[in-house]
């Protein structure tokens, strides 16, 4: 007979997906530095469509555009734009120069661990998606400096006892997704290194 906690680790694997998928941290092309040295941050605006989806189902990959139990319950699509307006604010805050600029946010995913899939004692396991639309406009005329670019933002989430103990060090899937998304935008604006990646992962 299958062992009660090997049968809960392949029903896991199963619902995950039994093969691992290749995820992407990817945009285009990134800002010249020679354009973005001339601006400076006025302001984020993120704009989270009413058409996208939420689920607050603790299943392993519940079928949402919207998975977030970071916080407390709440307005799950306020939650996920406070969280993008931070991490984009922090990645945008190294422009130098004078022109105020606002960057435009437009959400089309956001798909993080829930606490079950977390809870999963697994390697390789578990993905958190982010997937947004980034556009640069000029804060005094509105002219549009840079048209919306789509930007993919994934990172392998932890879970089991990797995420017990990064959650004991303060570090949370909410730290993570703000951490990862300044980086990759303050990238993408040509003011810090390269945040482009792939990673082979079992997850949704």
């Amino acid at each position: 007979m299958i062992a009660r906690r090997t049968l809960l680790v392949l029903l896991g694997a199963t619902a995950l997906g039994a093969c691992a998928t290749r995820f992407a941290t990817s945009y285009p092309s990134a800002v010249p530095p020679s354009e973005s040295r001339n601006w400076h941050l006025a302001r984020v605006d993120v704009a989270v469509p009413p058409n996208l989806t939420v689920s607050d189902a603790n299943t392993l990959v519940p079928d949402a555009d919207i998975v977030w139990h970071g916080d407390g319950p709440g307005d799950r699509r306020a939650q996920v734009a406070a969280i993008l307006r931070t991490a984009v604010a922090a990645g945008a805050r190294g422009l130098p120069g004078r022109q105020p600029v606002v960057i435009e946010v437009f959400l089309q995913r956001f798909h993080a661990l829930t606490p079950r899939a977390e809870a999963l004692s697994m390697q390789n396991v578990g993905v958190l998606n982010v997937d947004f639309t980034i556009a640069v406009v000029d804060a005094r005329s509105g002219k549009v400096l840079v048209p919306p670019t789509p930007i993919q933002a994934a990172l392998p989430g932890l879970t089991g006892k990797a995420a017990e103990e990064a959650s004991a060090r303060g570090q949370t899937q909410k730290t993570e997704i703000i951490a990862h998304v300044r980086a990759v935008v303050a990238g993408w604006l040509g003011v810090g290194p390269d945040a482009r990646n792939s990673f082979t992962r079992i997850g949704a």
